[in-house]
Parts: structure tokens; C-alpha cells; sequence
């Protein structure tokens, strides 16, 4: 079915009829929950099915770049159309990942990763080539010619000259949204079924990529974690998490061989080599990774770093004093080990520096370490040390998906299951310290207003109108 409307009223028509479907779905899913109450309600169905089944009353309604400004438009009518307030998904103050009202949840299509889809030809493959590049090519519409809304009434072509920077009248612009809608629609419905027929699950209802692949590794590994509850120990390994190193340290290099064009016979023969290494972060992902068991280790002295292997099943985090020996600087002054988070001299931002100093309290994993000691770095003196089960939980995940990616046969397909690995990485990175709560309240209706500004939990509101309000609060 597709509804459109045009006009000055268009959202508010819009966001009434999202209501009327919040509503008649809603009513739909109350009466089967009645009716699954006895026993001819709901189907056959045993004891454990029958309590742990769950109803979503949840509608997603996606949006292509609602980030980005057709938020903006609607989410006031959102807001005083209908009782209650409205849930906020924030990436800034001004960009929103998704906002839900009632039972509706509207997402940036984006939030899914299908920024990075591309129309693949090969899916299109019962279109000419004609209809095909006219179906994708961007519609012409001149934008600066329709500066309101009585320029859509008009029947008539504007002057071709308005068509250089910039719309025409209602059917040619029904025609390029509803080619729009319907092309972006083919596309997310394409990464669904991708997704569901790889993961068996849905990313309809996930807000963000990252979510939805770490869903996607617990269900494919059946990992379970031991629960960090120590917060010295979250502390500890949080101080271990610093950051990639990205720099050219040596600017400049000049090749000196005999196929090179300025050839010095009299100089040592030098050549440039460059490395496009695949699959890195694939790679490590598939190392032995923490899991449960977390523990101080009382009796320092008995551990024998070097005599820990790489596939232990018990791995090791170590707070350490290291000496960088001075005949070590030369030969490591392009790729210094152990980086550290500090502010430059003069600077009070803090940045991830390479230097030859030698380190104080310094947190690091066992293998890393290792590696240090190897290349002659001195351990002065350990601190403390921390101890874990581990094992390569993660790599049977990281494997499915490098398999998909082998047998993909387009684009599309291997740029999502790349994704699919590497955004399990971002979701273990995410500083959970950053997250907030944040609602969208309307002055003057009921008491949300001063519901929401008074819980102990809220430090600011942000003014979104003359009646809107988004408090933000500490999340849970």
C-alpha cells in the first residue's frame, strides 16, 4: 500500500497516520495475548515455549538519513500528537539514530550499516540497462526554483536554467519520491534478507550494526561471560585500552637500486616495499580472548612470563615498570613500543604518543609484553597482575563471516559480512560511560514535564522549542 501527501500539513498527516498503525497493531497484539490466557488461544505449544514467549510491541519505521534532517521535521508533531514522551537515541544533540513513541520506533536506515550497501547490478538483473541507470541516477529537480509550497501546484515546466542548481510541479515530484522510497525500500529489504538468512535474526529491530553482530556472535558462539563486577578490576583493564597507532614516522624514503632511475653503485642497494595486509582485524579477533575467572594474582613471583604460551588457557594482564634501554632508541625510533595516553608538552588534550621513555605503571597484556622483553625491554618491577580464563571464543564467528565473504558474489555482500566482523570490535570498544537517557517532553501536557525534569538522574534539558524538551539523564 502507498500513502502520499503533499502540502504544508504533510507530517503532521504523516506521524497521525504512523499513530493510527501504532494503535490497530497494538490492539491486535493485546487481543492474542488475551486469547493465548486458555488453552485454545494460542496453539499447542509446551510449558518453557509458553512463558518465555514475547510479543514486540515495537513497530520499526525506517528512514533513509532521518539523522541527518528529516528528524527535524517531524519529530515535534511526534511529540504533541500524541500522550506521553518521547525516547531519544542520540548520536549529538542535533543527529538522531532513532526516537520512539508509544509503539511505534522510528530508525535512521543508516543506523544498520546500509550506508555502506550499493545498488548491485547483478540484483537487478530483470531491468534494461536503460531503466536500470534511470531508476539510480539522481532525479532532476530544480531545488532553488521551489522555494514554497505553491511552486508545486503549478502545471507547467519552470525555465531550464532553474534546473541547473536545483524541483517541478507535484506529479514529476510524487514520481521522484516514490522511485525513491521504492528503491531504498528494495535495498533495505535486500540487507533484511541477507541478514536473516545468515544470522537468523532480524536487524529491523536492532538501532546500530554493532548491536546487531554482537547479537548475531552470541547466538552463532553460545559464549556466555562471567559478569565484570569488581570495579578495581574494570578500572585496571579500562587503563589498559589506549588506542591504535596511525602516523608515518618516517616521512620520506628513497629507493637506491639498479632499477631505480638515480642509482648510486656506490651506495648500499635499497628498496621500498609496500604491504596490504587483508583481514587484520579478522586475524586477531581470533586470538584467545577473556571470558571468566577473573582473578588477582596473589603470588606474583611464581609467574615466569616467558614460560606462558600464546594458546594458555589461563591469560594474564600486568602492571609493570619497563626500562627502554638507550641503545634500543635508534633502531625503534619509527615504531617505539608501548604507546601511552598523556598530553603533549604545552597541551592539555590528551594523545596517544609513541615515545623511547621508559614507562611507569604501565598496563598491558601478557603477549604484548612478551613481545617487549624480546626486543630488549627491562621489566623493573611488576605491580600487580591479573589473571583470566581464555579461549578463542570469538573465532568460529569471525570464520563463518570470513566464509561468507568468499562465496559472496557482489559488493554489497562482501563489504557487510567485512562489517560484520569488524563491528563486533566497535561494539567491545563502546565507552557504556557515555551513555545517556534522554526524552522528549512537552510543556503543558499532563505532567511529563515536570516528571521528567524531576528524577534524580537528570543533569540538563536542552530546549528543542517554545514547548520542547529533551532532559538528559545518567543511563542505568
Amino acid at each position: 500500500m502507498n500513502l502520499s501527501r503533499g502540502g504544508e500539513d504533510c507530517v503532521s498527516w504523516f506521524v497521525g497516520e504512523l499513530g493510527d498503525l501504532a494503535w490497530h497493531v497494538k490492539a491486535i497484539l493485546v487481543q492474542r495475548a488475551h486469547e493465548g490466557a486458555h488453552p485454545g488461544g494460542a496453539g499447542p505449544a509446551h510449558s518453557t515455549c509458553n512463558l518465555n514467549y514475547k510479543d514486540s510491541h515495537v513497530i520499526p519505521v525506517i528512514f533513509h538519513n532521518l539523522s541527518g534532517y528529516d528528524a527535524h521535521s517531524i519529530i515535534e508533531d511526534v511529540a504533541n500528537t500524541f500522550e506521553g514522551s518521547v525516547e531519544l537515541l542520540l548520536l549529538t544533540k542535533e543527529r538522531y539514530i532513532a526516537f520512539t513513541k508509544n509503539v511505534a520506533n522510528t530508525k535512521d536506515r543508516y543506523g544498520c550499516g546500509t550506508s555502506h550497501m550499493r545498488i548491485i547490478r547483478s540484483e537487478f538483473r530483470h531491468l534494461s540497462e536503460d531503466d536500470f541507470e534511470l531508476l539510480t541516477r539522481k532525479g532532476v529537480f530544480p531545488y532553488v526554483y521551489v522555494d514554497s509550497a505553491e511552486r508545486l501546484l503549478e502545471t507547467c515546466l519552470p525555465p531550464r536554467e532553474s534546473f541547473h542548481s536545483s524541483l517541478i510541479d507535484d506529479t514529476y515530484s510524487d514520481l521522484y519520491l516514490m522511485t525513491d522510497v521504492l528503491l531504498l525500500a528494495d535495498v533495505f529489504q535486500n540487507f533484511r534478507d541477507t541478514c536473516i538468512r545468515s544470522y537468523g535474526l532480524d536487524p529491523a529491530h536492532y538501532f546500530t550494526l554493532p548491536g546487531y553482530t554482537w547479537d548475531a556472535m552470541l547466538l552463532h558462539t553460545g559464549i556466555e561471560f562471567e559478569l565484570l563486577t569488581d570495579v578495581d578490576m574494570v578500572l585496571f583493564v579500562e587503563r589498559g585500552v589506549r588506542g591504535g597507532l596511525s602516523q608515518c614516522s618516517h616521512r620520506y624514503a628513497r629507493a637506491n637500486n639498479r632499477h631505480a632511475p638515480f642509482y648510486d653503485p656506490s651506495e648500499p642497494s635499497t628498496y621500498l616495499m609496500y604491504y596490504d595486509v587483508n583481514n587484520l582485524y579478522g586475524w586477531a579477533m581470533c586470538q584467545p580472548f577473556p571470558s571468566a575467572r577473573f582473578r588477582w594474582v596473589e603470588d606474583i613471583a611464581t609467574l615466569n612470563l616467558s614460560m606462558i604460551p600464546s594458546d594458555s588457557p589461563t591469560g594474564y594482564i600486568f602492571e609493570v615498570d619497563l626500562e627502554y634501554p638507550r641503545h634500543l632508541h635508534n633502531a625503534y625510533s619509527d615504531l617505539p613500543f608501548c604507546p601511552t595516553r598523556e598530553a603533549p608538552p604545552n597541551k592539555r588534550e590528551e594523545k596517544l604518543l609513541a615515545t623511547l621513555c621508559d614507562k611507569k605503571r604501565y598496563v598491558v597484556h601478557y603477549r604484548i609484553l612478551q613481545q617487549c622483553t624480546r626486543h630488549g625491554l627491562h621489566i623493573k618491577r611488576i605491580h600487580r597482575a591479573w589473571e583470566f580464563a581464555q579461549s578463542a571464543w570469538l573465532r568460529d564467528y569471525i570464520e563463518l563471516n570470513t566464509g561468507f565473504r568468499t562465496r559472496a558474489t557482489n559488493d554489497f555482500k562482501k563489504n557487510l559480512y567485512k562489517l560484520m566482523n569488524n563491528a563486533v570490535f566497535d561494539k567491545t570498544m563502546e565507552n557504556v560511560r557515555n551513555r545517556v537517557d534522554v526524552k522528549l517532553g512537552c510543556a503543558g501536557r499532563g505532567d511529563t514535564a515536570p516528571r521528567l525534569l524531576s528524577r534524580d538522574r537528570t543533569f540538563t534539558a536542552e530546549p528543542c522549542s517554545e514547548r520542547i524538551f529533551s532532559p538528559w539523564s545518567c543511563a542505568d
